[in-house]
C-alpha cells in the first residue's frame, strides 16, 4: 500500500531561502502528495514565494500561518502537522535545501513505531552570495562553499550501517526528521510550552521514545544542505532544559499544551 506523505517546512522570515528550498523540491524523484509551509509569522514576501510555487508545482502547497510573537516553532509545527493530510510526515526548515532523492530516502527507511532523524551539510557563509545569484540547490562531496562534507556523501550500502535504537540521540534535528502522524499524536505532538530557540524538537521525541516507538538515523542518505544564518537567540534555553529534563525525570509521554487543540479543526 502506498504510503501518503506529507512535507512540513517550517520557516520565518528568509523569503530568499525558501525559494531555493522550495525548487529542490520540486526536483524530488519522489514527491510529496501535499507541501505544507508552518510559518511562524513572517511577513508579505514570503507569502509571494509560496504563492509562486503553488502555480510550479503539481501537488498542494498549504500556506500555515500565525502571528508573529516571538519564536514559537513548537506552536506552528502543532498547527502544520493536524492540517497534514499524510500518514507519514517529513520536516525540514525553510533554510534546509534536499537532495534531490531525500524524500525517497526517507520513504525507504519508513517502518512502524520508527523515527528516523538524519544530518545536514553547512553552507558557509562565504559562499552565500553565489548560492543566491546562481539559484544552486544541487551539491555533491567536491563542493565549494561547504563543510561537513561527508554528510554529502550518499552511499545507500553504507546507511544499513546505523541500526534500530530506543534511546534519544543528541543528533536529533528538526531539519532533517520523518515519523508516522498518529505516533505523534499519542503523545500530543510538541509541547507548547517551549518557546524560543531549542529543546522542542528532542523534548518531543524523547516522548515518542518513552511511548515505545524506536528512532534511527537516517545516514550516507536524506540529505539536506543548511544555509548559514546568524544563530538565533538562545535567552530561553534554560527554561526549555528545565522542561526537558521534566520529561525525562518522569518518563512523560504526554504533554499539556499541545496538539490535540487543533485536530479535528480542519
Amino acid at each position: 500500500m502506498k504510503i501518503k506523505v506529507s512535507l512540513i517546512i517550517s520557516t520565518y522570515n528568509w523569503s530568499e531561502a525558501l525559494r531555493l528550498v522550495l525548487k529542490s523540491v520540486a526536483i524530488q524523484t519522489v514527491l510529496p502528495e501535499e507541501i505544507l509551509i508552518a510559518d511562524d509569522g513572517s511577513d508579505y514576501t514570503t507569502k509571494v514565494v509560496i504563492e509562486e510555487f503553488k502555480n510550479q508545482l503539481n501537488i498542494p502547497v498549504k500556506h500555515i500561518w500565525q502571528k508573529d510573537l516571538g519564536f514559537r516553532k513548537a506552536k506552528i509545527l502543532n498547527k502544520a502537522i493536524a492540517s497534514a493530510k499524510g500518514d507519514y510526515i517529513i520536516t525540514v526548515d525553510g533554510d534546509c535545501i534536499l537532495h534531490k532523492e531525500f524524500v525517497g530516502d526517507h520513504l525507504r527507511f519508513s517502518m512502524k513505531k520508527t523515527f528516523l532523524f538524519g544530518s545536514r551539510v553547512n553552507i558557509q557563509e562565504h559562499y552565500l552570495p553565489i548560492l543566491f545569484e546562481k539559484s544552486k540547490i544541487t551539491f555533491n562531496f567536491w563542493s565549494k562553499g561547504i563543510k561537513k562534507r561527508t554528510r554529502a556523501l550518499r552511499c545507500p550500502l553504507w546507511s544499513h550501517l546505523f541500526g534500530i535504537k530506543t534511546s534519544i540521540s543528541k543528533k536529533v534535528r528538526g531539519c532533517n526528521i520523518s515519523f508516522w502522524k498518529a505516533d505523534i499524536i499519542k503523545v500530543n505532538g510538541y509541547d507548547e510550552s517551549i518557546e524560543g530557540w531549542g529543546r522542542e524538537d528532542s523534548e518531543l521525541f524523547i516522548r515518542v521514545l518513552n511511548s515505545g516507538c524506536r528512532s534511527r538515523r537516517l545516514r550516507y542518505r536524506g540529505i539536506v544542505y543548511h544555509i548559514w544564518h546568524n544563530e538565533k537567540s538562545k535567552n530561553r534555553v534554560s527554561i526549555n532544559n528545565q522542561v526537558q529534563e521534566l520529561t525525562i525525570s518522569k518518563c512523560k509521554v504526554w504533554c499539556e499544551n499541545g496538539i490535540d487543540q487543533y485536530l479535528g479543526k480542519t
